[in-house]
């Protein structure tokens, strides 16, 4: 099992940053992608940022050149960089981790931290 507890979210004013941090503990060495998905109220749960372990990325078209994400392998830790926020953006932020036997879907989930972004 893999547990993973996110940090970071908060209220910003609308072209302000955030930086979200998700810490995994457990059988890290299982774990292959890391990365963010979100949901704002009445909409189904999307994709905001994967990262591999070897640090190959993938981004929702929503966020791209706005958010970063990185990873330390040594802290078990990801990141997500955002910048210049939307009210758009506002959300509940998931990290989420999938192991080396999967190719799809992801396996462990945070429990979330809410990004409010006012206009």
């Amino acid at each position: 099992q893999v547990q993973l507890v996110e940090s970071g979210g908060g209220l910003v004013q609308a072209g302000g940053s955030l930086r979200l941090s998700c810490a995994a503990s457990g059988e890290i060495f299982s774990i292959n992608r890391m990365g963010w998905y979100r949901q704002a109220p009445g909409k189904q749960r999307e994709l905001v940022a994967t990262i591999t372990a070897g640090g190959n990325t993938n981004y929702g078209d929503s966020v791209k050149d706005r958010f970063t994400i990185s990873r330390d392998n040594a802290k078990n830790t990801v990141f997500l960089q955002m910048n210049n926020l939307k009210p758009e953006d506002t959300a509940v932020y998931y990290c989420a981790a999938r192991s080396f036997m999967r190719t799809d879907g992801m396996d462990y989930w945070g429990k979330g931290t809410l990004v409010t972004v006012s206009s």
